[in-house]
């Protein structure tokens, strides 16, 4: 199942980065990991070139959501976390990272509805239970 929202595209020399805006839960690891790439102050938000493409590729693997994703210009889609990985966080949603298939699509990180009020479902959008739900990270996220 596609997310509802809009993905957006942001094209380096040597990556692209995808960011898929209904999936974001505002974790923040890409503007804590890289903010020089990822700044929310300018327009646009991401610049990929502004640092070499395994950097990036290396930040946005700690998006717990999914909502950012890379594919190298070597071809190279994002490889996904071996074994699979499930979270449960207290009042959040389930996390998942590895070698997903949700609704027929390809998927290496996933924040999974737990209550069933999400209009982004399968995915978390803090729209229920989850609404005061602040991620936190943890040394598995990369």
């Amino acid at each position: 199942m596609a997310s509802v929202g809009p993905t957006k595209h942001y094209e380096g020399k040597d990556i692209e980065v995808t960011y898929d805006v209904a999936r974001c839960l505002h974790a923040a690891e890409c503007v804590r990991g890289l903010p020089v790439v990822f700044d929310t102050a300018k327009r646009p938000w991401v610049d990929p070139d502004r640092a070499d493409a395994e950097t990036v590729a290396s930040v946005i693997r700690r998006c717990p959501t999914g909502a950012l994703h890379y594919e190298l210009r070597d071809g190279q889609p994002e490889q996904p976390a071996v074994p699979t990985e499930v979270r449960l966080p207290a009042g959040g949603p389930l996390l998942l990272r590895g070698d997903l298939e949700l609704d027929g699509e390809r998927e290496t990180r996933a924040a999974i509805c737990r209550c069933g009020q999400s209009a982004n479902e399968p995915y978390c959008d803090h729209s229920g239970a989850c609404r005061d739900w602040h991620y936190e990270r943890d040394e598995r996220d990369g």
